[in-house]
């Protein structure tokens, strides 16, 4: 304090004349612009090296996510490849097995009739199907019978249908008579090897069908003995909307 008594700045510039104080406030202003200066570029050094390497970094990262891009990219193009050869490949298989069915069953029904000594003797329910049409509620069937005995003589008869199910929550049996415009004669048959019996049918609009029960009947006559044939086949469960294709086989 007693310093700053001595030397009072009022007192500063008369004691050093103008010219003295101009060079000494020059030289002032010239350190601190020199100071700024070099601290301004020392931190504008700092700067540009900060952003190269954040910039740096930057490219890197997408350079980054360019491959991982490119690495799904490829991973989902092998993925949807590989989906393709297997769905190809179920479709192939699936194909292979329904034909190999398909040729299993038209053989056994060829060694039904051609080769009798490998089946069971007798007149056989070979298959019964049903069909739905585009008309509700009305549907076609068809009936195969196959005699399969060594010496084959004409088997004839007829056939009986009857379907059961509920009728309004009851239990109820429909005989085809009662829904079919078909006549007796034309359920008969009378072959020697095989034979295909068909029509068509509607059912009441309350009815439910659970199965349907066919009888093929050989009465009695000269080259025959009466014998009767029941068999029993459940119905299927809905009946698809693509009528076109909805078949329900029954073997």
């Amino acid at each position: 304090m007693n310093w700053l008594a001595k030397n009072n700045f009022n007192t500063i510039p008369g004691r050093l004349g103008p010219f003295r104080l101009t060079i000494l406030i020059l030289a002032v202003v010239g350190l601190c612009v020199y100071c700024g200066y070099r601290l301004g570029n020392r931190f504008h050094s700092f700067q540009v090296q900060t952003l190269d390497q954040q910039k740096a970094r930057l490219d890197d990262y997408y350079a980054r996510q360019v491959e991982y891009i490119r690495q799904i990219n490829t991973l989902e193009a092998e993925l949807a490849f590989e989906r393709l050869a297997n769905q190809g490949t179920q479709n192939s298989l699936k194909q292979m097995g329904e034909k190999h069915y398909q040729l299993k069953k038209e053989l056994a029904f060829y060694e039904k009739v051609m080769a009798p000594e490998k089946q069971a003797d007798g007149l056989v329910i070979d298959q019964v199907s049903v069909t739905a049409t585009e008309s509700p509620n009305h549907y076609r069937f068809q009936v195969v019978l196959v005699q399969q005995v060594l010496k084959k003589r004409y088997a004839k008869g007829f056939v009986e249908l009857v379907l059961s199910g509920s009728l309004n929550n009851k239990p109820s049996e429909i005989k085809l008579a009662d829904i079919s415009t078909l006549k007796r004669e034309d359920l008969k048959f009378s072959f020697q090897y095989f034979q295909v019996i068909e029509g068509e049918f509607t059912l009441p609009q309350a009815f439910i069908p659970e199965k349907v029960e066919v009888a093929a009947i050989l009465p009695k006559g000269k080259w025959q003995k009466y014998r009767r044939l029941d068999e029993s086949y459940p119905w299927p469960m809905i009946v698809k909307n693509d009528l076109q294709t909805s078949t329900l086989i029954l073997d």
